[in-house]
C-alpha cells in the first residue's frame, strides 16, 4: 500500500479521535471540566506509562492495547488545552456543542503546528521509534508536572500549552504508525 499523505493521516486519526470524544459527551457529558491541572497531568500521565509499560513488558492484562492509549493522550491534551483556556470549575459548564466547538479549534491548530514543524523536520518522525513517541510524551509530561510545581514561575519554559501540543502530535504520530505496522501485517 503506498504511503498515505501525513495531512490526511493526520487527520483521519483526529476524526477517529473526535467521533470517541462526541461520544463521551454523549455519555459524560463534559464532566471533564471540573479537572484541575494538576488532574489533568496525571491522567495523561498514567495514559503514558501504560504505554510505556505495555511496550517494555509486550503483554497485556486488562484487553485494551497502546494504540487506544495513544488515543485517550490525543484527547485529553485537547482538553488541557481546553483548561488551559477556560479553567476548571466545579460544575459543568458547557453544553457538548460547545465543547466540540472548543475541541475542533484546538485540534485545528494542533493540525497547523505539526503541518509546520513536519516541514522543518521533513518528516523526520516517520524514521523514529514508536517507543521514542512514548518516552518524549513522558518528557513532556515531566515538564509539564515542574511548570505547575513551579506555578508557572518559568524562566525559559515554552509553557504548559506548547507541551499539550507536542503530546497530541506525538500521540497522533504513535497512532498513525501502529495503524501503518497492523495494515502491513495483514
Amino acid at each position: 500500500m503506498p504511503q498515505q499523505n501525513t495531512e490526511q493521516q493526520f487527520k483521519t486519526v483526529m476524526a477517529e479521535c473526535r467521533a470517541l470524544f462526541a461520544n463521551k459527551l454523549h455519555d459524560y457529558g463534559a464532566s471533564w471540566r471540573i479537572l484541575r491541572p494538576s488532574s489533568l497531568t496525571d491522567q495523561l500521565y498514567i495514559k503514558a506509562k501504560r504505554i510505556r509499560s505495555l511496550e517494555i513488558k509486550k503483554e497485556a492484562q486488562v484487553n485494551e492495547g497502546i494504540r487506544p492509549e495513544f488515543i485517550a493522550l490525543i484527547n485529553y491534551g485537547i482538553v488541557g488545552l481546553i483548561q488551559i483556556e477556560r479553567g476548571f470549575v466545579d460544575e459543568v459548564d458547557c453544553t457538548p456543542q460547545e465543547a466540540l466547538a472548543l475541541y475542533d479549534r484546538h485540534a485545528a491548530e494542533a493540525l497547523a503546528l505539526m503541518l509546520r514543524k513536519n516541514h522543518d523536520y521533513d518528516e523526520a518522525w516517520r524514521t523514529m521509534r514508536v517507543s521514542s513517541y512514548t518516552d518524549f510524551i513522558l518528557t513532556k509530561l515531566q515538564r509539564i508536572k515542574e511548570i505547575e510545581d513551579l506555578q508557572g514561575q518559568t524562566l525559559v519554559s515554552e509553557g504548559i500549552d506548547a507541551n499539550y501540543m507536542d503530546i497530541i502530535n506525538y500521540a497522533v504520530f504513535g497512532a498513525i504508525r501502529l495503524t501503518e505496522e497492523a495494515e502491513a501485517a495483514e
